[in-house]
């Protein structure tokens, strides 16, 4: 074990036993709770101490300048960043006019549990205050994933060997003080009070605060109720409030072993365009619809709500218990990103911190939603139909750098570019792909129609149509070639033919191609005819890949040539991470990668390489990757386990699945590592079970490292749960029904309703070898051997994968 042993080892929970003061922040998003739309850190119910207090609303945010030395054509003027909105979770206690805060008095017992199963987060504490009073606190929270608006707290404090006068402070503030931001450009830019009082609203124990910020002019609304029980001598309460915060408060005594339970349940609600008694009025109904259900009948609802999503989602490792914990810990830290974001984004740091500013990423797109197209599939149309709502912008975006069709932002929350650096931003176009190739995944593995004539379409035809824009055919070789553009690999910006973009690019012609071909009259409506889609098709044939001398495929054209990095140095200094120790100038002109480039092309789009090619373009890119972006580890796992690396793929797959739980970034403070979650799924399931989707191909090709003794897994394929258990030796395959309806299933119904379930049947190929499954039926199937490719190849000094012993 090698983790941090304060989560001890558990299949299906996170658990903090003690609690280190120096570490809250880092806890306070790992125990962090999200739906998709609202998000709350695992701030201690009483609101102080705290690391980084944080409350959010899915793309919620104020407008900020962005300022430059030197602006030039076509800079963004202005950036977006999240808000933390008004808190409504606070509940703070006085014992016998103790204030109950941790840094007093005596801990003798604090435990918080994160129930991966239940969506629950759970906390007991016994504390003895300075005075000598002992009383016991159990306090449960959740983030509804059936009632979208609602969060809700269950705090239970009793009485502990005497008597005690107990006071509840149950609070909404908004505008709450943030600690300083850090000199890490990765972190957000700190905004002082954003939230500007317009509406309050108090009766009985109910209150509502209603806010709009300044600059962007959102308008949110949070309102509060109670539900109290005691076992005592009855209680008091008194509800106050002022512009930017309201306060119930509730007395009671308590004999010992008496409790006072105080259930508070929270609606929120925001718009940029409805009034503010439109907006009054809806957390009102969200709140009168929770109080009808009651807690018990939340509770319950979320329970369902998981059951159903980790039966078609959970990964089950045999031999490895703590990346056990870890992938379901990354799985459910995924969900709660997108569940229901419902068209808005799902930012890098999903909702469980302000990193990053809140932005939304091509991570999104080639990390996380890969594995919700394949366990939660309405959460990825929901994403992707975000990308459709800020296409208009997208395509405005291309028209100012001059250019036809659509140039998705590199950074954004509401749709507009808000990178300041352009080389790593505005020329990284693969942005426009990678949703391309989401779009089209989500299609392929639903069956969704109406999405696909939709919202796939236009999508497919304005990123497109950027692709002839930047691109040129050679004179010399008549190929298509894109030149001036960074990849994946941050440090490598303005290269030529980078093989990832060139690939994802072909990519996205073809299939725009082939999706307004299906769909002539919706695409003719878009302008689009039969010559731009034979010049779409005909880019696509002729685009460079480019190789070296030996024939192996290049990062880009004629990366191989530059001068390697100093590693060996860099190591010395304890450098790492490059960008904070390094200018980009020195970055830019030598060889080494930031995170996997040519690795991820051979992933996503393996059917373009040969075994061989990948395994040398594997071996010689693993020794220049420092693997400074947490968007690495599992690219690399996968195709480490690909080429017969398997214990390196082991190692690697653990790297993603501890990026939070290990803190491995020093930067868990901020917000957690949402694609590095996911890629912890990718490296299990893509790698050891090598699914791959190649054209519409449900694919799988198993293969276990030493130390796993059997993997299950589960993927949602076409109104179906298509069920993998591998051994070493042999695989198991069965097919079962999955509702086609539901929050988690998304199918095209009419396609659903014509075979029966029992007649249910579903080509996937196994090890390059056709086959059908058929429900009721278990398919099994022996793993071919893979001759070991030689000694696993090395990394960059001081830079080995996590807990790597090889």
């Amino acid at each position: 074990m090698i983790r941090d042993q304060r989560y001890p080892v558990e299949p299906w929970h996170v658990r903090e036993l003690g609690l280190d003061l120096s570490q809250l922040a880092q806890s306070e998003s790992i125990f962090a709770l999200s739906n998709g739309h609202i998000g709350a850190r695992g701030n201690l119910d009483e609101g102080e101490p705290y690391g980084l207090p944080g409350t959010y609303l899915n793309s919620f945010y104020e407008q900020r300048p962005l300022p430059y030395a030197e602006a030039g054509y076509g800079y963004p003027e202005s950036g977006q960043t999240i808000v933390n909105i008004t808190n409504a979770k606070l509940l703070r206690l006085l014992v016998d006019d103790e204030p109950f805060d941790l840094r007093y008095g005596r801990l003798m017992h604090h435990e918080r549990i994160l129930d991966l199963r239940a969506g629950l987060l759970r906390r007991v504490v016994e504390w003895a205050s300075p005075a000598g009073q002992i009383i016991r606190v159990r306090s449960t929270r959740l983030v509804s994933f059936t009632q979208r608006a609602v969060l809700a707290v269950r705090y239970q404090v009793e009485a502990v060997g005497d008597p005690a006068r107990v006071v509840v402070q149950s609070e909404m503030v908004a505008n709450e003080s943030i600690p300083a931001a850090s000199a890490d450009p990765r972190v957000a830019a700190a905004l002082s009070e954003p939230l500007v009082a317009e509406e309050q609203l108090i009766e009985g124990d109910r209150a509502m605060l209603l806010h709009y910020t300044r600059s962007s002019k959102l308008r949110m609304a949070a309102i509060s109720d109670h539900q109290i029980e005691t076992d005592g001598q009855g209680f008091s309460t008194h509800t106050f409030g002022q512009p930017d915060w309201t306060r119930t408060t509730i007395g009671t005594r308590l004999e010992p072993g008496q409790r006072l339970t105080v259930t508070k349940f929270v609606a929120y609600g925001w718009s940029s365009q409805r009034s503010a008694p439109a907006l009054r009025d809806q957390v009102d109904a969200a709140l009168a619809a929770v109080i009808y259900t009651g807690w018990d009948g939340l509770v319950a609802e979320q329970r369902e709500y998981l059951d159903e999503f980790w039966d078609g989602a959970d990964v089950e490792v045999h031999g490895d218990d703590e990346v056990q914990q870890a992938v379901r810990f990354g799985l459910f830290h995924t969900l709660q990103a997108g569940a229901r974001s419902e068209n808005r984004a799902i930012a890098a740091k999903g909702l469980t911190g302000p990193g990053y500013d809140g932005h939304s990423f091509w991570d999104s797109e080639m990390f996380v939603l890969p594995v919700l197209t394949a366990t939660a599939p309405t959460a990825a149309a929901d994403a992707l139909g975000w990308r459709r709502s800020i296409i208009d912008l997208a395509v405005e975006r291309a028209r100012t750098l001059g250019h036809r069709g659509a140039a998705f932002p590199w950074r954004t929350i509401a749709g507009e570019e808000c990178s300041g650096y352009w080389p790593a931003g505005t020329a990284a176009f693969h942005v426009n792909a990678d949703i391309a190739a989401a779009a089209v995944r989500y299609v392929q593995w639903t069956g969704d129609t109406e999405f696909d004539r939709h919202s796939a379409l236009p999508i497919l035809v304005q990123t497109a149509r950027l692709w002839l824009e930047l691109g040129h055919y050679g004179e010399q070789d008549g190929a298509f070639h894109i030149e001036g553009v960074t990849g994946p690999d941050e440090y490598s910006a303005l290269v030529a033919d980078n093989t990832y973009t060139n690939l994802m690019a072909a990519r996205n012609l073809r299939y725009a191609a082939l999706c307004a071909q299906r769909w002539v009259p919706e695409a003719e409506r878009l302008g689009v005819d039969r010559r731009e889609t034979e010049e779409w098709l005909r880019a696509a044939e002729h685009m460079h890949l480019p190789v070296d001398a030996t024939g192996m495929p290049e990062q880009f054209r004629d990366s191989v040539r530059r001068e390697r990095w100093d590693f060996a140095a860099t190591a010395a200094q304890e450098a790492y991470p490059l960008l904070l120790n390094y200018p980009y100038f020195d970055l830019y002109r030598k060889q080494v990668v930031k995170q996997a480039d040519l690795v991820l092309a051979m992933h996503w789009c393996g059917d373009a390489f040969t075994l061989e090619q990948k395994r040398r373009a594997f071996e010689y890119y693993e020794a220049l990757t420092v693997r400074d972006s947490s968007l690495s580890a599992c690219s690399q796992a996968v195709l480490a386990a690909e080429v017969g690396y398997l214990e390196l793929a082991h190692s690697y797959v653990r790297e993603a699945a501890f990026m939070d739980l290990a803190d491995l970034e020093h930067n868990t403070r901020d917000g957690l590592h949402i694609a590095s979650l996911a890629g912890a799924w990718l490296g299990m399931v893509c790698g050891f079970g090598g699914l791959r989707d190649h054209d519409g191909q449900l694919a799988f090709a198993p293969r276990l490292p030493p130390a796993l003794t059997g993997l299950t897994f589960t993927v949602r394929w076409h109104g179906h749960k298509v069920r993998v258990q591998t051994g070493r030796e042999q695989v198991h395959y069965s097919l079962q029904p999955v509702r086609t309806s539901g929050p988690l299933s998304a199918i095209d119904s009419a396609a659903a309703e014509l075979v029966e379930p029992h007649e249910a049947t579903v080509t996937i190929r196994h090890h390059g070898q056709q086959h059908v499954l058929r429900s009721g039926h278990e398919l099994v199937l022996d793993i071919p051997q893979l001759a070991p490719p030689g000694p696993a190849p090395s990394q960059p000094a001081g830079r080995p994968p996590f807990g790597h012993a090889g």
